[in-house]
Protein backbone atom coordinates (compact mmCIF):
# COMPACT_ATOMS: atom_id res chain seq x y z
CA UNK A 1 0.00 0.00 0.00
CA UNK A 2 1.37 3.25 -0.97
CA UNK A 3 1.78 6.03 1.96
CA UNK A 4 1.73 9.80 1.00
CA UNK A 5 5.01 11.65 2.77
CA UNK A 6 4.78 15.55 2.18
CA UNK A 7 5.64 18.70 3.58
CA UNK A 8 2.12 18.23 5.41
CA UNK A 9 2.90 14.86 6.81
CA UNK A 10 2.61 14.85 10.91
CA UNK A 11 4.23 11.80 12.11
CA UNK A 12 4.12 10.61 16.04
CA UNK A 13 6.14 7.68 16.80
CA UNK A 14 4.80 6.01 20.05
CA UNK A 15 8.04 4.26 21.39
CA UNK A 16 8.37 2.16 24.48
CA UNK A 17 11.68 2.19 25.09
CA UNK A 18 14.74 4.49 23.87
CA UNK A 19 16.16 2.28 21.21
CA UNK A 20 13.21 1.38 19.53
CA UNK A 21 12.69 4.60 17.55
CA UNK A 22 15.76 4.08 16.03
CA UNK A 23 14.84 0.38 15.57
CA UNK A 24 11.15 0.16 13.91
CA UNK A 25 11.28 4.02 12.31
CA UNK A 26 14.80 5.44 11.43
CA UNK A 27 14.09 5.44 8.03
CA UNK A 28 10.74 6.48 8.23
CA UNK A 29 11.87 9.25 10.25
CA UNK A 30 14.20 10.67 7.92
CA UNK A 31 11.23 10.31 4.99
CA UNK A 32 9.10 12.55 6.54
CA UNK A 33 12.25 15.04 7.70
CA UNK A 34 13.22 15.07 4.01
CA UNK A 35 10.13 15.54 2.45
CA UNK A 36 9.60 18.47 4.89
CA UNK A 37 6.98 16.99 7.39
CA UNK A 38 7.11 17.12 11.04
CA UNK A 39 8.29 14.56 13.65
CA UNK A 40 7.31 13.91 17.36
CA UNK A 41 8.18 11.08 19.39
CA UNK A 42 6.58 9.91 22.41
CA UNK A 43 9.19 7.98 24.50
CA UNK A 44 6.73 5.96 27.00
CA UNK A 45 9.68 4.89 29.53
CA UNK A 46 13.08 5.68 30.12
CA UNK A 47 13.60 1.84 30.13
CA UNK A 48 15.45 2.31 33.61
CA UNK A 49 14.17 -1.54 34.57
CA UNK A 50 17.08 -2.89 32.29
CA UNK A 51 19.26 -4.66 34.97
CA UNK A 52 21.32 -7.30 32.97
CA UNK A 53 22.87 -4.61 30.75
CA UNK A 54 23.27 -2.17 33.63
CA UNK A 55 25.35 -4.89 36.03
CA UNK A 56 27.36 -6.05 32.52
CA UNK A 57 28.25 -2.15 32.15
CA UNK A 58 28.45 -1.51 35.60
CA UNK A 59 29.80 -4.46 37.57
CA UNK A 60 27.39 -4.78 39.90
CA UNK A 61 24.96 -7.56 41.09
CA UNK A 62 22.22 -5.57 42.74
CA UNK A 63 20.15 -2.53 41.35
CA UNK A 64 18.89 -0.24 43.98
CA UNK A 65 16.34 2.67 42.46
CA UNK A 66 19.21 5.28 42.74
CA UNK A 67 20.95 3.41 40.14
CA UNK A 68 17.67 2.50 38.00
CA UNK A 69 17.30 6.49 38.03
CA UNK A 70 21.15 6.96 36.65
CA UNK A 71 20.41 4.41 34.21
CA UNK A 72 17.38 6.05 33.18
CA UNK A 73 18.96 9.67 32.64
CA UNK A 74 21.74 7.73 30.73
CA UNK A 75 19.48 6.23 28.26
CA UNK A 76 17.99 9.42 27.90
CA UNK A 77 21.16 11.21 27.03
CA UNK A 78 21.33 8.32 24.54
CA UNK A 79 17.94 8.52 22.87
CA UNK A 80 18.67 12.32 22.36
CA UNK A 81 21.99 11.28 20.28
CA UNK A 82 19.66 9.00 18.30
CA UNK A 83 17.49 11.50 16.98
CA UNK A 84 20.37 13.93 16.55
CA UNK A 85 21.65 11.25 14.45
CA UNK A 86 18.44 11.40 12.48
CA UNK A 87 17.90 14.67 11.77
CA UNK A 88 15.82 15.91 14.67
CA UNK A 89 15.92 18.96 17.18
CA UNK A 90 15.38 17.30 20.95
CA UNK A 91 12.34 19.66 20.78
CA UNK A 92 10.80 16.88 19.22
CA UNK A 93 11.07 14.26 21.93
CA UNK A 94 8.11 14.01 24.76
CA UNK A 95 9.79 11.53 27.61
CA UNK A 96 5.75 10.39 29.41
CA UNK A 97 8.15 8.87 32.88
CA UNK A 98 6.03 5.86 32.54
CA UNK A 99 7.33 2.57 34.22
CA UNK A 100 9.25 0.44 32.35
CA UNK A 101 7.84 -2.97 32.40
CA UNK A 102 4.79 -1.79 33.48
CA UNK A 103 2.06 -0.34 31.24
CA UNK A 104 -0.11 -2.88 31.46
CA UNK A 105 -0.53 -1.82 35.18
CA UNK A 106 -1.01 1.66 33.79
CA UNK A 107 -3.86 0.33 31.92
CA UNK A 108 -5.24 -1.92 34.47
CA UNK A 109 -4.91 0.77 37.21
CA UNK A 110 -5.01 4.04 35.24
CA UNK A 111 -6.68 4.00 32.26
CA UNK A 112 -9.02 6.64 32.09
CA UNK A 113 -5.79 8.98 33.52
CA UNK A 114 -3.42 7.95 30.62
CA UNK A 115 -6.04 8.15 28.14
CA UNK A 116 -6.65 11.52 29.46
CA UNK A 117 -2.89 12.23 29.18
CA UNK A 118 -2.47 10.74 25.33
CA UNK A 119 -5.45 12.64 24.27
CA UNK A 120 -3.82 15.94 25.11
CA UNK A 121 -0.96 15.01 22.92
CA UNK A 122 -2.83 14.16 20.22
CA UNK A 123 -4.17 17.79 20.63
CA UNK A 124 -1.22 18.87 20.98
CA UNK A 125 0.91 17.19 18.03
CA UNK A 126 -2.12 16.99 15.91
CA UNK A 127 -0.69 13.54 13.84
CA UNK A 128 -2.08 12.84 10.79
CA UNK A 129 0.12 9.44 10.69
CA UNK A 130 1.00 7.60 13.37
CA UNK A 131 3.79 4.55 14.33
CA UNK A 132 3.15 2.43 17.08
CA UNK A 133 4.10 -0.85 18.02
CA UNK A 134 1.81 -4.06 16.75
CA UNK A 135 -0.39 -5.90 19.29
CA UNK A 136 1.21 -8.78 18.95
CA UNK A 137 4.63 -8.21 19.55
CA UNK A 138 6.23 -9.99 22.11
CA UNK A 139 7.02 -7.48 24.52
CA UNK A 140 4.26 -6.44 27.25
CA UNK A 141 4.78 -2.54 26.78
CA UNK A 142 5.21 -2.63 23.28
CA UNK A 143 1.76 -4.73 23.08
CA UNK A 144 0.55 -2.39 25.94
CA UNK A 145 1.34 0.70 24.27
CA UNK A 146 -0.91 -0.20 20.98
CA UNK A 147 -3.64 -0.41 23.65
CA UNK A 148 -3.43 2.69 25.13
CA UNK A 149 -2.51 4.17 21.79
CA UNK A 150 -5.82 2.72 20.23
CA UNK A 151 -7.62 3.79 22.59
CA UNK A 152 -6.95 7.33 23.33
CA UNK A 153 -7.25 8.13 19.19
CA UNK A 154 -10.55 6.63 19.94
CA UNK A 155 -11.57 9.20 22.59
CA UNK A 156 -9.61 11.81 20.73
CA UNK A 157 -12.15 11.17 17.25
CA UNK A 158 -14.81 10.55 19.61
CA UNK A 159 -14.57 14.11 20.83
CA UNK A 160 -14.03 15.58 17.79
CA UNK A 161 -10.87 17.02 18.27
CA UNK A 162 -8.77 16.01 14.38
CA UNK A 163 -8.95 14.43 11.93
CA UNK A 164 -8.74 10.25 11.77
CA UNK A 165 -4.74 9.89 11.58
CA UNK A 166 -3.25 6.38 9.41
CA UNK A 167 -2.08 4.07 12.11
CA UNK A 168 1.11 2.12 11.46
CA UNK A 169 1.98 -0.55 13.42
CA UNK A 170 5.66 -2.12 13.79
CA UNK A 171 6.61 -5.24 15.26
CA UNK A 172 10.50 -5.26 16.86
CA UNK A 173 9.56 -8.67 19.15
CA UNK A 174 8.71 -11.96 17.61
CA UNK A 175 6.69 -12.93 14.60
CA UNK A 176 2.70 -12.36 15.78
CA UNK A 177 0.17 -12.39 12.26
CA UNK A 178 -0.99 -8.74 12.13
CA UNK A 179 -4.38 -7.51 9.69
CA UNK A 180 -3.40 -4.68 7.72
CA UNK A 181 -1.82 -3.93 4.54
CA UNK A 182 1.70 -3.83 4.17
CA UNK A 183 3.28 -0.43 4.16
CA UNK A 184 6.85 -0.33 3.08
CA UNK A 185 9.11 2.62 2.17
CA UNK A 186 12.04 2.69 -0.15
CA UNK A 187 15.54 2.71 1.35
CA UNK A 188 19.27 3.41 0.20
CA UNK A 189 22.67 2.94 1.84
CA UNK A 190 22.81 6.64 2.82
CA UNK A 191 19.56 6.29 4.90
CA UNK A 192 20.07 3.22 6.38
CA UNK A 193 23.57 4.02 7.59
CA UNK A 194 22.04 7.09 9.23
CA UNK A 195 19.72 4.50 10.87
CA UNK A 196 22.33 2.39 12.32
CA UNK A 197 24.96 5.25 13.56
CA UNK A 198 20.81 6.69 15.81
CA UNK A 199 21.18 2.82 16.65
CA UNK A 200 24.93 3.09 18.07
CA UNK A 201 23.66 5.74 19.91
CA UNK A 202 22.16 3.18 22.13
CA UNK A 203 25.69 2.32 23.98
CA UNK A 204 23.95 0.84 26.96
CA UNK A 205 22.28 -1.53 24.95
CA UNK A 206 24.81 -2.42 21.98
CA UNK A 207 27.07 -3.02 24.53
CA UNK A 208 25.83 -6.15 25.63
CA UNK A 209 23.34 -7.29 22.89
CA UNK A 210 24.65 -5.12 19.90
CA UNK A 211 24.60 -8.22 17.23
CA UNK A 212 20.99 -9.05 18.06
CA UNK A 213 19.95 -5.20 17.86
CA UNK A 214 21.88 -4.51 14.15
CA UNK A 215 19.76 -7.70 13.33
CA UNK A 216 16.40 -6.18 14.11
CA UNK A 217 17.42 -2.68 12.83
CA UNK A 218 18.96 -4.62 9.96
CA UNK A 219 15.89 -5.55 8.49
CA UNK A 220 13.43 -3.85 6.11
CA UNK A 221 11.22 -0.98 7.90
CA UNK A 222 8.03 -3.22 7.01
CA UNK A 223 4.40 -1.05 8.74
CA UNK A 224 0.82 -2.44 8.26
CA UNK A 225 -2.22 -0.65 8.13
CA UNK A 226 -3.81 -0.50 11.52
CA UNK A 227 -7.47 -2.47 11.19
CA UNK A 228 -10.28 -2.61 13.77
CA UNK A 229 -10.81 -6.30 14.58
CA UNK A 230 -14.50 -6.05 14.50
CA UNK A 231 -15.63 -9.41 16.04
CA UNK A 232 -17.80 -10.94 18.34
CA UNK A 233 -15.92 -11.59 21.45
CA UNK A 234 -13.81 -15.33 20.46
CA UNK A 235 -11.04 -15.10 22.19
CA UNK A 236 -7.72 -16.59 20.20
CA UNK A 237 -6.74 -19.11 23.55
CA UNK A 238 -7.86 -22.13 25.07
CA UNK A 239 -5.95 -22.53 28.19
CA UNK A 240 -5.65 -25.89 29.96
CA UNK A 241 -7.55 -26.46 33.42
CA UNK A 242 -5.04 -26.98 34.81
CA UNK A 243 -3.41 -23.52 34.29
CA UNK A 244 -6.68 -21.75 34.37
CA UNK A 245 -6.61 -21.20 38.21
CA UNK A 246 -3.28 -19.18 37.83
CA UNK A 247 -4.58 -16.90 34.54
CA UNK A 248 -6.17 -13.45 34.55
CA UNK A 249 -8.10 -11.51 32.03
CA UNK A 250 -7.95 -7.60 31.45
CA UNK A 251 -10.56 -5.90 29.54
CA UNK A 252 -9.68 -2.35 28.10
CA UNK A 253 -11.96 0.09 26.66
CA UNK A 254 -12.52 3.69 25.98
CA UNK A 255 -14.86 3.81 29.24
CA UNK A 256 -12.31 1.79 31.36
CA UNK A 257 -10.30 -1.40 32.41
CA UNK A 258 -11.62 -4.53 34.55
CA UNK A 259 -9.53 -7.67 35.07
CA UNK A 260 -10.73 -10.82 36.55
CA UNK A 261 -9.43 -14.25 37.64
CA UNK A 262 -10.29 -16.52 34.57
CA UNK A 263 -12.93 -18.61 36.87
CA UNK A 264 -15.00 -15.46 37.43
CA UNK A 265 -15.02 -13.57 33.99
CA UNK A 266 -18.03 -13.34 31.63
CA UNK A 267 -16.91 -16.22 29.32
CA UNK A 268 -19.03 -18.65 27.76
CA UNK A 269 -17.91 -22.00 25.81
CA UNK A 270 -18.71 -23.01 22.37
CA UNK A 271 -19.25 -27.02 21.76
CA UNK A 272 -15.84 -26.46 19.70
CA UNK A 273 -14.15 -25.54 22.73
CA UNK A 274 -13.44 -21.92 22.03
CA UNK A 275 -14.08 -19.39 24.24
CA UNK A 276 -15.97 -16.17 23.78
CA UNK A 277 -15.76 -12.87 26.49
CA UNK A 278 -19.88 -11.78 26.62
CA UNK A 279 -20.22 -8.49 25.08
CA UNK A 280 -20.70 -5.15 26.55
CA UNK A 281 -22.33 -1.93 25.70
CA UNK A 282 -18.89 -0.15 25.46
CA UNK A 283 -18.86 1.04 22.15
CA UNK A 284 -15.09 1.44 20.10
CA UNK A 285 -12.31 -0.99 20.20
CA UNK A 286 -12.11 -3.17 23.08
CA UNK A 287 -8.72 -5.55 24.01
CA UNK A 288 -8.53 -8.12 26.58
CA UNK A 289 -5.17 -9.42 27.89
CA UNK A 290 -4.69 -13.26 29.01
CA UNK A 291 -1.86 -13.42 31.86
CA UNK A 292 -0.54 -14.47 34.40
CA UNK A 293 0.99 -13.16 37.44
CA UNK A 294 3.82 -15.66 38.89
CA UNK A 295 6.96 -14.43 38.81
CA UNK A 296 9.08 -15.38 36.59
CA UNK A 297 11.95 -14.01 35.10
CA UNK A 298 11.00 -14.40 31.01
CA UNK A 299 9.54 -11.23 30.20
CA UNK A 300 7.93 -11.60 26.87
CA UNK A 301 4.04 -12.42 27.00
CA UNK A 302 3.15 -16.21 26.83
CA UNK A 303 -0.66 -14.92 25.14
CA UNK A 304 -0.73 -10.79 25.37
CA UNK A 305 -3.32 -9.26 24.05
CA UNK A 306 -6.36 -9.80 21.48
CA UNK A 307 -8.81 -7.13 20.20
CA UNK A 308 -12.53 -8.48 20.36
Amino acid sequence: MPVTIDARTRLLVVAPHPDDESIATGELIQHVRAAGGAVEILLLTLGDNNPWPQRWLERRLRIRAGDRRRWGARRRQEVAGALARLGLPQEALHPLGLPDMGLTACIRDDLDGQLHAWTGWLDRCRPNLIAVPALGDGHPDHSAAHVLLRLAVARWREAGQGEAPLLLSYLVHGRAAERGEAVALPSSAAIHAAKLAALDEHQSQVALSGGRMRGLAGRPEVFRTVEPAGGEGWLPWQPSATQRPWLKLTLAGRDGACTWPWSKAPLERAASGRWRLLPEAAPGPRFVKLHCELPSLWIFDRWGWCEL
